[in-house]
């Protein structure tokens, strides 16, 4: 009898955790109004089709420190769950920032991955069904080459190359870093913002010398 065994998966987290979103949607929306303010030459002169509005960092605003803090947390125990030795690692942001899509609409982003980062992830602040949502990519050059048609084009299944995910507001969610990925376009229907950020592993012995040399 054959036994089916399923190797190099591609784990995604994705959670609903709606607590964060009044808070933080309130202490993103200084950024939203200072890359519009950035903008507004272009705005004046072309409209805002097509514009992706997007945040300084927000590594050291306190106001995202308890959020930063469960995403840290659960990225460790997503690299962990994946069988890493993470006893030897210590998790740390690379970048966070908060987005937003043009009301007019036509935001988009192109597929693109996260090199030499082992953790991303996105938290929707504002979403609906009429919004943009992400997609992934299948990240195994050979099984791209080798692509198949699909028997079944509407439900996930192990020759899918292509995955969408339509969140809702407080949806989380942790996928790895070489994840190819990509933001459908948006129509401009409704209000489009989320949360991206990078994280690292760091070895333990190179996280202290960082900490020690900061505080020196």
């Amino acid at each position: 009898m054959i036994k089916a065994h399923s190797y190099f998966q591609t784990p995604l987290w994705i959670e609903h955790k709606p607590e964060f979103i009044k808070s933080l949607d309130k202490a993103s929306n200084k950024y939203i109004k200072e890359s519009r303010k950035e903008k507004k030459l272009h705005i004046d002169k072309f409209g805002d089709f097509g514009i992706s509005y997007h945040s300084t960092p927000l590594t050291l605003d306190n106001n995202f420190l308890d959020f930063r803090n469960y995403v840290g947390q659960k990225s460790w125990e997503f690299l962990d769950w994946q069988g890493f030795d993470m006893q030897q690692y210590t998790t740390m942001f690379s970048e966070m920032w908060v987005q937003e899509f043009a009301k007019k609409g036509g935001g988009h982003h192109s597929a693109h991955v996260h090199w030499n980062q082992h953790v991303s992830g996105f938290y929707f602040l504002k979403c609906s069904d009429k919004t943009s949502y992400p997609v992934f990519h299948e990240p195994r050059n050979g099984a791209r080459a080798t692509k198949l048609k699909m028997k079944d084009q509407k439900n996930i299944l192990i020759g899918s190359d292509l995955i969408h995910v339509k969140p809702t507001p407080g949806t989380l969610i942790i996928f790895p870093g070489y994840l190819e990925h990509e933001f459908a376009v948006d129509y401009g229907k409704e209000p489009f913002r989320f949360i991206h950020w990078n994280i690292q592993a760091i070895p333990n012995e190179v996280f202290i010398f960082i900490i020690q040399k900061k505080f020196k």
